[in-house]
């Protein structure tokens, strides 16, 4: 498989050199040459295969003969070592839950296949070194720490924005240590990943080898596919057309939706549910694309003003917005609408979701007063502790601390306090 980017001034490379690379040199994101739908008979007899061949099954065409076979099944096996449990909350309304990984949110699956691709391509050359250098709206820095690390030849660094990450958030990318370092950031998001591109175009840092961690990387960005087909295959004897709402910050998660319909998957309709970040809503509405700097909300992990997938998504419709408005709709929610949600999700059904989740379940809510007949699932992409300080005062409860993240809360935190670009070159050199 070749990959080419996207602002098409780079030349294409394989598999192993646009995860190694992360960003292409002109900025652009990578993007698959080809995508082959998978045989009919693959979506027929879905229910009999397990979650490791069906991963396998959609990611092997985008590895090609770069990983062998049965390494690629190692490494699949390792990355989806916890379930994906689909969890009914009222008629035809399901959530699935991302977030029973290692650091209990979405991205330990992305984290988890990129870093152990690394390694396999580090194998051949013991001596090489790599500087994974990763931005963090909340969830992301900590399914990288934790996916990275003890990886040999792979130090790892994590920008997030001082005071707008949940403080479990900062504890998974700050307690550590090893091989990770995190960098607190006098700024918003935007800023944290405007260095981060930075970085990787900067000629003076090009001995430091330095890759993405964040879902501009294919690597990171692809295994995501995975959950849809794992829904699917829960869901298909219902016969009813499917509906997914995503959670929507940087848009990787529902980039990768996309994909796995173009794959054959048979998803009627997709929606991106955004907090007041809403550049996306606005440019469905209204036909310009206008990025604005990000705004704190209290589902901080969809923080974004400036999404970088939502690129591929407009490849993936060659650009062409009527098109997309078919398959693809987009809401946005505040906070105090979110709250209310959450409160009611509660009171109706017991379950408990958190804002990011509950902002998944608004706009899954709104699409389907459209198509009422259909069954709608949207994505809980992180552990409700994670926002504890939303949830328990929203519902009145004391939420458990499960074991994953009581290993973090006694550990002290260590960050580097940084403000500008030159501080992180600085440091980098």
């Amino acid at each position: 498989m070749r990959y080419y980017s996207l602002n098409h001034n780079a030349p294409e490379v394989s598999f192993k050199e646009a995860v190694i690379q992360g960003l292409a040199p002109d900025k652009g994101l990578y993007f698959p040459q080809s995508i082959t739908a998978l045989p009919a008979a693959f979506f027929e007899n879905i229910e009999a295969l397990s979650n490791e061949q069906i991963a396998f099954e959609a990611i092997r065409q985008f590895t090609g003969d770069e990983i062998p076979e049965k390494d690629l099944k190692e490494i699949i096996a390792d990355t989806l070592c916890f379930d994906f449990p689909l969890v009914k909350v009222e008629k035809n309304v399901y959530s699935l839950e991302l977030f029973h990984g290692p650091t209990m949110a979405f991205k330990d699956v992305g984290a988890r296949f990129m870093s152990r691709c690394l390694a396999f391509f580090n194998k051949a050359n013991t001596n090489s070194k790599n500087t994974v250098l990763v931005a963090t709206s909340g969830d992301t820095g900590g399914a990288v720490a934790s996916g990275f690390l003890g990886v040999k030849g792979v130090e790892v660094i994590i920008l997030y924005p001082s005071g707008k990450v949940s403080d479990i958030q900062e504890r998974q990318l700050t307690t550590l240590g090893q091989n990770i370092t995190a960098l607190e950031v006098d700024g918003v998001f935007d800023d944290c990943q405007d260095m981060v591109k930075k970085a990787f175009l900067d000629a003076d840092l090009k001995h430091k080898n330095l890759t993405s961690a964040n879902s501009i990387n294919i690597a990171r960005w692809l295994p995501q596919m995975f959950y849809f087909f794992f829904a699917y295959k829960q869901l298909k004897s219902k016969g009813k057309s499917l509906i997914f709402s995503c959670p929507s910050g940087n848009f990787g998660n529902i980039c990768a939706g996309i994909m796995a319909k173009r794959l054959g998957l048979p998803i009627a309709h997709f929606v991106a549910s955004t907090n007041v970040n809403d550049t996306v809503p606005r440019f469905l509405e209204k036909g310009n694309y206008e990025p604005k700097p990000s705004k704190a909300t209290i589902s901080n992990a969809m923080d974004v003003g400036n999404p970088s997938n939502f690129i591929r998504i407009q490849e993936l419709y060659d650009h062409n917005l009527e098109a997309f408005k078919k398959d693809f709709s987009s809401y946005s929610f505040t906070d105090a609408a979110t709250t209310i949600a959450l409160e009611n999700i509660y009171s109706n059904s017991g379950y408990i979701a958190e804002p990011h989740g509950t902002v998944g379940f608004l706009g899954l809510k709104a699409e389907m007063q459209k198509q009422p007949n259909s069954v709608g699932i949207f994505l809980e992409t992180a552990h409700p502790i994670k926002f504890s300080e939303v949830v328990e005062p929203a519902l009145k409860i004391k939420l458990p601390i499960p074991k994953q993240i009581e290993g973090v809360m006694n550990k002290e935190k260590r960050m580097i306090k940084i403000k500008t670009y030159a501080e992180l070159k600085a440091f980098l050199i």
